[in-house]
């Protein structure tokens, strides 16, 4: 009777070890999605920063294209676009996200008890302000330069703005394509909706400039 009273409680610890595993493994999994959950949405916020890099400096460019033929005028233009772009990208995000982090570290303080350590440790897992301003002025850059780049090294004024237009188009197709991914949106019908408002955006600038241009209305 010892025997078997021995084997049952080998038993039960041998099924409540497992159980204890298998509780453990699922707090594992639950924390590594939490963790992909946060990683997606960073990337995705980088995607549309560059994105929005991409199609600002553009269609600036585009725009000064209109009445400018001449490649430093347009590639000055998009500079300042990547400066003042990225610069108010990261301004922006540093106080939206700074607001956020005073609002979390508030509610913690008023619904836990926790030590001044504990607190400090919990303020850690919270996004830093400057790491999200410095990642979203990287992002809009690394889009304002391909416009860039694109009109660097063309002479000729028409074949400039066609090569501006075929890499911007190609760029933002990529942007479309891994936002929806990341989003878990349709990739082609997102992408083509990503590439016609960018078209739409440079269209429009690059018309009315023009048109301002003609007119006479800026000298």
């Amino acid at each position: 009777m010892a025997y078997i009273t021995n084997s049952q409680e080998l038993t039960k610890n041998n099924d409540i070890e497992k159980q204890s595993m298998r509780v453990e493994q699922n707090l594992d999994e639950v924390e590594i999605a939490v963790d992909y959950s946060k990683r997606a949405q960073w990337l995705r916020a980088a995607v549309l920063g560059a994105n929005d890099g991409l199609l600002s400096t553009s269609s600036l460019m585009m725009g000064i294209g209109a009445v400018k033929q001449d490649a430093k005028a347009m590639i000055l233009t998009g500079i300042t676009g990547l400066v003042a772009g990225a610069c108010s990208m990261a301004i922006g995000e540093f106080v939206s996200v700074y607001s956020q982090y005073d609002i979390e570290v508030s509610q913690m303080k008023r619904e836990n008890n926790a030590t001044t350590h504990e607190l400090e440790e919990k303020k850690k897992k919270l996004p830093s302000p400057l790491q999200a301003a410095a990642a979203s002025a990287f992002a809009f850059a690394i889009g304002a330069i391909v416009p860039l780049l694109a009109a660097a090294f063309v002479k000729n004024y028409h074949v400039r703005l066609g090569i501006v237009v075929a890499a911007v188009s190609f760029a933002l197709l990529v942007f479309g394509g891994l936002g929806a991914y990341l989003g878990n949106a349709p990739l082609l019908k997102s992408s083509l909706r990503v590439l016609i408002g960018g078209w739409l955006a440079m269209g429009i600038t690059f018309g009315l400039t023009k048109l301002v241009g003609v007119t006479g209305l800026y000298g």
